[in-house]
């Protein structure tokens, strides 16, 4: 990876979701801007404040897929991602942090 750029995998298929009350929503269904969370695969060596290995947050539509070894990955610049998500192991707090 070069500069600022990141490889990410999605976490799912943009498929069918479930609701938290068990409601099926279809991959069809109209629904507002939505981000995705996917886990950083590889960094270029300008990238500051992402690991690979974190969970990060974008917005599906600035993306750019590229396939590598039969895998679907995609290719961000490290502004445009939203969030990121690290597990910590210290035994405090919820466990993630955004």
């Amino acid at each position: 990876m070069l500069n600022d750029r990141l490889l990410v995998s999605l976490d799912g298929e943009a498929g069918e979701r479930r609701s938290s009350a068990g409601i099926v929503i279809p991959a069809t269904a109209v629904v507002g801007k939505r981000l995705t969370w996917g886990a950083v695969v590889a960094a270029g060596q300008h990238v500051r404040q992402v690991e690979v290995g974190d969970r990060v947050l974008f917005d599906p539509e600035d993306r750019a897929e590229v396939e590598l070894a039969g895998a679907t990955y995609v290719l961000l610049r490290e502004k445009d991602v939203h969030a990121v998500a690290e597990p910590r192991g210290t035994g405090e707090g919820t466990g993630l942090y955004l």
